[in-house]
């Protein structure tokens, strides 16, 4: 049974992580975020769910406004031919969240340790961050720090790349 909102409260309260979470209908897209968000304050982001020909998994996290090209994230991160974004069920099977709720959080589902969670390193300059607490029905703000903290908790030691870069970047 993939991890709750609960579970992930309970979670970063036993890690002593504080967090703040705004209720708002649900979105499914950065578009929708921008026009219900109101005045919740930080960096807000956009996560990428990539998959490479060798079945190898990324989640890629960045600032919302972030131009990520593929191509070029492709080489830095040494995956096999191309990236793609995973398919909806493979999302669910992995990181036990639907399509509209990708977030960082999820990582506390995937035991098995199959995604590299990427966090952009001009996104980590923002404070707080805000991210869906594993359903995009609310927005919860944690401090970056406290992210890096509670995906190593998870396993998942955080790759951090400029992805500003001309190497990396558009």
């Amino acid at each position: 049974m993939p991890a709750t909102r609960d579970d992930l409260f309970a979670k970063l309260a036993d890690l002593g992580i504080e967090t703040a979470t705004h209720e708002h209908d649900a979105v499914f897209t950065v578009v929708e975020a921008k026009g219900l968000r109101g005045e919740i304050s930080g960096g807000h982001t956009k996560n990428l769910f990539l998959k490479d020909k060798r079945g190898r998994l990324w989640l890629v996290v960045c600032l919302e406004d972030r131009v990520v090209d593929l191509k070029a994230l492709r080489r830095c991160l040494g995956a096999a031919k191309s990236l793609s974004f995973g398919k909806p069920d493979l999302l669910r099977q992995v990181l036990g969240i639907e399509p509209g709720s990708v977030t960082p959080f999820a990582a506390m589902n995937d035991a098995a340790g199959r995604v590299t969670v990427v966090l952009d390193s001009g996104m980590l300059a923002c404070e707080p961050l805000n991210f869906h607490p594993l359903e995009n029905t609310a927005t919860t703000q944690i401090g970056a720090q406290d992210l890096i903290r509670f995906l190593r908790a998870t396993g998942h030691e955080p790759q951090i790349l400029d992805l500003e870069s001309p190497a990396v970047g558009a």
